[in-house]
């Protein structure tokens, strides 16, 4: 018996060693997966944290065209579209204190390797997780919300507290 058990954890950490050396294998690109809304384990995670300030870090990629969810005919492209809801959603940034605080295009990658790059990158400060959920829960954000989908591929939005690294 004790020979069978001592095969079976060297079977196991061989397995182990192979199926982690693949995931460690720096050779290979990293995948990024784009998305338009989270998903329900995003969603309850971001609810169950603490609710403390944080930025939001917005990578961001348009559609070559704006679709709208509507069916609406439009010549906008999905930079365009994306454009209305950013000037909508200003005001209702302002509404629960939070604060755009950067916003660029992506110009290159200087280190590492993904599939394709994002368009744009933006910065958001909010005071907490409720600001954020009641901005994204109200009506007026929601009647903005058409604009951000019909113009966007896709995004990583990054949750960043401060923790001791504060540069200002």
């Amino acid at each position: 018996m004790k020979k069978f058990l001592l095969i079976c954890a060297i079977l196991f950490t061989v397995v182990f060693v192979i199926l982690s050396f693949g995931s460690f294998n720096k050779n290979k690109p990293t995948v990024f997966k784009n998305a338009v809304n989270p998903s329900p384990v995003q969603v309850a995670g971001f609810a169950l944290g603490e609710d403390v300030p944080f930025l939001a870090v917005n990578l961001i990629k348009f559609k070559e065209k704006a679709e709208y969810a509507d069916g609406r005919e439009t010549d906008l492209t999905g930079r365009e579209a994306y454009a209305i809801y950013s000037d909508e959603v200003l005001g209702h940034l302002a509404k629960v204190g939070a604060k755009p605080i950067f916003g660029g295009e992506v110009n290159r990658l200087i280190l590492g390797e993904i599939e394709e790059l994002w368009d744009v990158v933006a910065v958001v400060r909010y005071p907490s997780r409720k600001a954020m959920f009641k901005m994204a829960t109200s009506d007026e954000y929601i009647d903005s919300e058409k604009h951000r989908t019909a113009g966007l591929a896709g995004q990583l939005n990054i949750e960043v507290t401060a923790d001791g690294w504060n540069f200002e």
